[in-house]
């Protein structure tokens, strides 16, 4: 059995592979169903879905982050607002909170019946995730992090930092209430 991937937006990726110049075989996904395709993932690779929902094989990070860090930050966005509008992305010691509109809210003023099943499928097919709010280890003994908002006004267009270095529990206390509201615009940085 070969290597299929579904992405979030429906697509399946399959895993392909050819020979490189230096004898290791290249590998690479790709929507075509034809060509050589691969059957194993090769130790120490994983599939990984980028948040645009790009499917490629990488190699398997050092984990710097906890699996019990990134379900305190899930459960946290989780009780926020639905799963899919924010997507977690973990890089070295950061994790990234994106977070998507709802790009379809125009469908509301139609005269005919939208299916709300349908609606929900497209979005979540069709979102555009953004880069809001991030996570920095800062201390991995005492594993303190440090809260970061993207600023969007003109001059800046970068990370400003939101407060001293504290636990993960206590800062997504903090900040994840404001996520989607423009109390998140007026968050007191330093």
């Amino acid at each position: 059995m070969s290597i299929e991937h579904a992405s979030r937006s429906g697509k399946i990726y399959y895993l392909h592979g050819k020979p490189g110049k230096s004898g290791k075989p290249n590998l690479y996904f790709s929507m075509d169903p034809d060509g050589p395709r691969v059957e194993v993932i090769p130790d120490g690779f994983e599939i990984h879905e980028n948040i645009r929902g790009q499917v490629f094989l990488r190699r398997i990070p050092k984990k710097l982050i906890t699996d019990a860090e990134l379900r305190l930050v899930r459960t946290a966005l989780n009780a926020h607002a639905e799963e899919w509008l924010y997507k977690i992305e973990v890089k070295k010691n950061t994790i990234t909170i994106h977070e998507t509109e709802n790009r379809v809210a125009f469908l509301d003023a139609f005269p005919f019946p939208i299916d709300p099943a349908r609606e929900k499928r497209f979005q979540i097919q069709n979102a555009h995730y953004m880069a809001v709010l991030r996570f920095i280890l800062i201390d991995s003994t005492k594993r303190s992090f440090a809260a970061e908002r993207f600023c969007f006004r003109g001059s800046i267009d970068d990370w400003i930092s939101l407060d001293s270095p504290a636990t993960l529990p206590t800062l997504l206390k903090r900040y994840v209430k404001h996520l989607g509201k423009d109390s998140f615009y007026n968050l007191p940085w330093l």
